[in-house]
């Protein structure tokens, strides 16, 4: 099989002269692989690469593939995601993934920037304060899960209910107030956090209607989910599919 000039030229326009790994090794691989993820996928839909790359990196993140990501994301800088962007989704990441998988990712975007030149840290992006993190992240929760959420942070086993005032405080009132991203860009990669780590399919729905409610309709997610295929394989991208299907019911229902 030979490889399709569409899938020549879009890992041209990603790794300039570096190649794609295995191509020595393992050329046949190699060639059916980027035909499928660099032209049949990339071509399935109007996607455009911003969002595509940054729904790609949320999907290594969430599935743990370190030396993916390193490619990826330097593809994703030559397709116009901007450095404070991808640090933007790092951060995030560590509120669904924790810091125990997400701390090798860290190590990979210094690496490269630094390599690119340039300097650390970057421009901070927090609007919070101790003072402030927990009505903003409480506010945050309402804008996009709707007015439920207002008092979620006080719900709860006395014993337990600490934790979901961390969710407000901490996931939203820390990341979700953040600049650098928007609360759609913010949800579509927990959508894709989410999906990839797997096991996580109460909090899959419930961020696939999220995402419907602000926007990101039913099309878009599975435009996100088609795309992240390649790099998280048939039975999780299926998986994605269905809780998107029961998201919908949920909302239908009310």
């Amino acid at each position: 099989m030979k490889m399709s000039d569409f899938a020549e030229k879009y890992i041209r326009k990603m790794l300039g002269d570096e190649e794609r790994p295995f191509a020595k090794t393992d050329p046949e691989f190699t060639e059916f692989f980027s035909n499928f993820a660099f032209d049949y996928v990339v071509n399935q839909d109007d996607l455009d690469d911003k969002t595509r790359f940054m729904a790609i990196l949320a999907t290594l993140l969430g599935c743990g593939g370190k030396d993916e990501f390193k490619i990826m994301f330097k593809g994703a800088l030559n397709f116009g995601l901007s450095a404070e962007e991808v640090k933007e989704i790092i951060y995030q990441s560590v509120a669904y993934l924790g810091i125990g998988r997400v701390y090798p990712f860290f190590e990979i975007v210094h690496t490269v920037l630094t390599e690119m030149g340039i300097a650390f840290p970057l421009k901070g992006q927090s609007t919070a304060t101790s003072e402030t993190r927990l009505q903003k992240g409480v506010q945050a929760q309402v804008d996009i899960f709707g007015e439920g959420m207002r008092n979620f942070y006080k719900s709860g086993p006395e014993e337990s209910k600490h934790i979901n005032r961390w969710l407000a405080e901490n996931c939203f009132g820390d990341y979700y107030t953040r600049t650098g991203l928007d609360y759609k860009q913010r949800e579509m990669i927990t959508f894709c956090f989410l999906s990839a780590q797997g096991g996580c399919e109460p909090q899959l729905i419930s961020h696939a209607a999220a995402n419907m409610r602000i926007g990101n309709d039913k099309k878009f997610l599975i435009k996100v989910v088609s795309q992240c295929v390649p790099y998280i394989g048939y039975p999780r991208s299926l998986n994605a599919l269905r809780c998107i299907n029961e998201a919908e019911k949920q909302l239908g229902k009310k």
